[in-house]
């Protein structure tokens, strides 16, 4: 009778214990899911502004008091001023990490005032743009594609009656980018804009041929000062170099040979270094120390890499 008892009693924990897990899995999914309903629209801010005075929070105000519930993230404000270019590749660096959705609000913009657009642009990865029309977009448009792109004037959408002409940022472009996070129909805002007729910047790809890669330094990383060049790994390991080989570069006017290594530290402290960067591209660096001050580079500047053996 004991025994029948005790297995009873077995039977009835093992069958609670089934049931509770149950819920609490089932629980747990619901809240995850849940969350993941309420999880705040997002909107990735980028300008050339820098933070030394409130134009960045300025904006920042218009966009939470149109959507409260808004996570922005800061892409950078220290983008290169008046550097189209720079903005462009942050852009191109950055969206693969979002999801769909997001909005990117970008002002690079020294026509502000003038006669160019302003507009929004869907990507093919259903991300949107709210930026000047001026070529910010051109590698993300050649890598994604562009779904449908507008001009911007509906002036509903806009912030002021008398609309400043010098930011734009403030005026035009945060409250736009606002309005479409928080869920509101991005196809009022203006006639429709063909995507062959948005400006693009003038890129010019590195160049592999029987003496080597010519290519540019575009920027340097940071405050690092390592520099970085338009040439992909991959066009680089077709040139027949293996790490730790010396490989010889011009850069500009001088002339130097710099180890392939793998990361900074395979070289010694302050000594120079060539690498594939975390973007995919070959950069060039000193362990601990500054190339760009090291070797006086302040791009653009042209780059060749010759073959190795040459």
């Amino acid at each position: 009778m004991r025994d029948a008892d005790l297995r009873w009693r077995a039977r009835w924990f093992s069958l609670a214990t089934i049931v509770v897990l149950g819920v609490g899995g089932w629980a747990s999914a619901a809240q995850s899911q849940e969350g993941a309903a309420k999880a705040p629209p997002t909107v990735v801010f980028m300008t050339d502004f820098g933070v030394m005075d409130d134009s960045v929070a300025l904006c920042k105000g218009v966009m939470y008091s149109i959507a409260p519930e808004l996570r922005i993230v800061d892409l950078t404000h220290e983008v290169t001023p008046f550097s189209i270019l720079d903005g462009s590749r942050f852009l191109y660096g950055a969206t693969p990490y979002f999801p769909a959705g997001t909005v990117f609000v970008a002002v690079i913009d020294p026509g502000v005032g003038s006669t160019r657009k302003a507009v929004v642009v869907k990507s093919g990865r259903g991300q949107y743009f709210v930026l000047p029309d001026n070529g910010l977009l051109t590698l993300v448009q050649d890598r994604d594609g562009i779904e449908a792109a507008r001009e911007i004037t509906n002036r509903e959408w806009m912030i002021g009656e008398a609309l400043s002409s010098t930011f734009h940022g403030r005026d035009i472009f945060s409250p736009v980018g606002a309005r479409i996070a928080h869920g509101e129909d991005w196809t009022k805002i203006g006639p429709e804009v063909k995507a062959n007729a948005l400006v693009r910047l003038e890129v010019r790809a590195a160049r592999l041929d029987d003496r080597g890669l010519s290519g540019e330094v575009i920027a340097t990383d940071g405050p690092f000062g390592n520099l970085v060049t338009d040439i992909s790994g991959e066009d680089f390991l077709k040139l027949g170099y293996g790490r730790g080989q010396n490989v010889h570069v011009t850069l500009g006017k001088n002339e130097i040979s710099i180890p392939f290594v793998r990361t900074f530290s395979d070289v010694s402290l302050k000594k120079p270094l060539l690498y594939i960067d975390s973007r995919g591209h070959v950069g060039l660096a000193v362990n601990q120390g500054s190339f760009a001050v090291v070797y006086g580079v302040k791009p653009p500047v042209k780059i060749v890499i010759s073959r190795a053996g040459k």
